[in-house]
């Protein structure tokens, strides 16, 4: 994908849902010193899911009743969240996973 084609809105979310990869993410995740593990994948592919079902990038709450449902009690708390994704994980994880800012996010 070329530079041209590859549009962000003023905040850094990408505009066209359908450009993102996986190698998008990990250039968007080091933009901010992050550097994806598995951890951070099924973190992103859950934030994907969601959206495909939902078409809504959850905020902090519906995002980790999401993850505790599907990944365990342990992983869906906001505190396990914040060591991935740090200051706002709903807002970063969206970003990096390709999707729009989640609504009620400041």
């Amino acid at each position: 994908m070329t530079e041209r084609s590859l549009v962000l809105d003023e905040e850094g979310y990408l505009l066209n849902l359908q450009n993102w990869t996986p190698e998008l993410a990990n250039q968007l995740a080091q933009e901010v010193d992050i550097e994806l593990t598995d951890a951070h994948w099924e973190i992103i592919h859950l934030l994907r899911e969601f959206y495909q079902e939902f078409e809504v990038s959850p905020a902090m709450r519906p995002l980790v009743k999401a993850v505790s449902k599907k990944l365990g009690a342990e992983k869906g708390r906001s505190i396990y969240l914040m060591t991935l994704f740090p200051g706002s994980p709903p807002k970063l994880a969206a970003k990096i996973a390709g999707l729009p800012k989640p609504a009620n996010c400041l």
